[in-house]
C-alpha cells in the first residue's frame, strides 16, 4: 500500500490525496475514543499527513484526540485544519445573519486560541471559517482577524468551509486574495462544484478540500431502508424519510458500475481523486480497518475513461438546505 501526494494549492504543501476528517470521532454518535486514536494512529502510519477537525466536532473533543495523535508522533510532518465555528452556532450560514453574529474579529481569535490549546500547537497550519455566506464577503473584520493572525503566525492558511450544496457561494471571498483553500461537498452525487468553483481555484492556485466523499454514509453501500440513529445524532436531519429512500433508489443505480475486485466506497473515493482541482479527500474514518480500506484508493491510477463518464451521469443536484 502507497500513498500519494498532491500539492495543496499556493501554499505549496505536500498533502496526502485521501486525508482524514475527525467529525465523525467527535460529534457522532458510536463513537469510541481508543477506537478512534487506534484509528488516527494507523492512518499516520500508512503515510496520511493531512487531517481535518473543527472545534464544532464535540466542542473540541475530535481537536483533543488529534492533539493526542500529535504529540505520539513527534518527528513527522503533519498538517492540521481545524474551523472557527459560527458565534450564533447555526449552520448553514445565511446571508440575511449579519456577519457580526457569525464572525467578528474576537470570536475569530478567540476559538482560534481555543483550538490552538485543544490541539496543543503553537500554530495551525489551516483555520477556516465553518460556515459561509458571500454576503459578508466585503466585510473588514473577517480580513483584518485573518491577516493579524497569519502575521503573528498564529495560523500558516485560511481557509473557507462552504455550505452544502451552494458551491459558488464563496467566489466573491476568493477575490480578497486572503483565501489559501476551500472545504466543499464534492462526491458522485454532488457534482456542482465543477461548474464554477473549480475552475476559479484553479486559476487562483487554490488548494480544494474535497469533504462529504461518502454522502454521510450512503456511498460506503452499507445504509439500509431502515436505518435509525439516536434522537441526538446528526444523521437524522440529513436522512429524513424522504431523502433516505431517494438516495438509497441512487446508490441501487451505481451498484453495476463497481468494477470487481473494488467496493462502492473504493470507488467514491476514486472518482473524487479523478478531478486534479481537488488537493485532498477526506472521509471520517473511526476504525482503523476503515482506514486501510480508504487509504487503498491512493494508488496513482486513473478510472477508465468510460467508468468516468458513467458515473458522472450519476450527478444528483440538490437545493435542500440541510446543514
Amino acid at each position: 500500500m502507497r500513498m500519494e501526494y498532491r500539492r495543496f494549492g499556493r501554499l505549496g504543501w505536500s498533502v496526502a490525496e485521501v486525508g482524514y476528517g475527525l467529525w465523525g470521532m467527535g460529534g457522532w454518535s458510536g463513537s469510541n475514543d481508543d477506537e478512534s486514536l487506534a484509528a488516527l494512529d494507523r492512518a499516520v502510519a500508512l503515510g496520511c499527513n493531512f487531517f481535518d477537525t473543527a472545534w464544532a466536532y464535540g466542542q473540541g473533543r475530535s481537536e483533543r484526540l488529534l492533539g493526542q495523535t500529535l504529540r505520539a508522533h513527534p518527528g513527522q510532518r503533519i498538517y492540521v485544519a481545524t474551523k472557527v465555528p459560527p458565534k450564533n452556532m447555526a449552520w448553514p450560514g445565511r446571508a440575511s445573519t449579519p456577519i457580526a453574529e457569525v464572525f467578528p474579529p474576537d470570536h475569530i481569535r478567540a476559538f482560534t486560541e481555543q483550538s490552538l490549546e485543544n490541539l496543543g500547537l503553537d500554530r495551525i497550519d489551516l483555520q477556516q471559517l465553518h460556515v459561509w455566506s458571500d454576503a459578508w464577503a466585503s466585510d473588514d473584520g473577517w480580513k483584518r482577524a485573518v491577516s493579524d493572525l497569519k502575521g503573528e503566525g498564529l495560523i500558516g492558511g485560511f481557509g473557507i468551509s462552504v455550505n452544502r450544496w451552494e458551491p459558488a457561494n464563496v467566489l466573491a471571498a476568493l477575490e480578497t486574495g486572503l483565501v489559501d483553500a476551500v472545504q466543499v461537498v464534492y462526491n458522485i452525487f454532488d457534482q456542482a462544484p465543477e461548474d464554477r468553483l473549480f475552475p476559479v481555484c484553479s486559476q487562483l492556485d487554490l488548494a480544494v478540500i474535497a469533504r462529504v466523499p461518502f454522502d454521510e454514509g450512503s456511498l460506503t453501500g452499507t445504509l439500509k431502508a431502515d436505518a435509525t440513529w439516536p434522537a441526538s445524532d446528526w444523521r437524522n436531519l440529513y436522512f429524513t424519510p424522504d431523502n433516505l429512500r431517494a438516495t438509497l433508489a441512487r446508490v441501487d443505480a451505481l451498484q453495476p458500475l463497481v468494477p470487481d475486485g473494488w467496493s462502492l466506497p473504493d470507488l467514491a473515493l476514486r472518482f473524487i481523486l479523478q478531478h486534479d482541482a481537488v488537493s485532498t479527500t477526506i472521509p471520517g474514518m473511526r476504525r482503523a480497518a476503515h482506514v486501510e480500506a480508504n487509504m487503498r484508493a491512493s494508488d496513482g491510477s486513473r478510472l477508465p475513461a468510460a467508468l468516468h463518464a458513467a458515473l458522472r451521469k450519476h450527478r444528483w443536484d440538490r437545493t435542500q438546505e440541510i446543514p
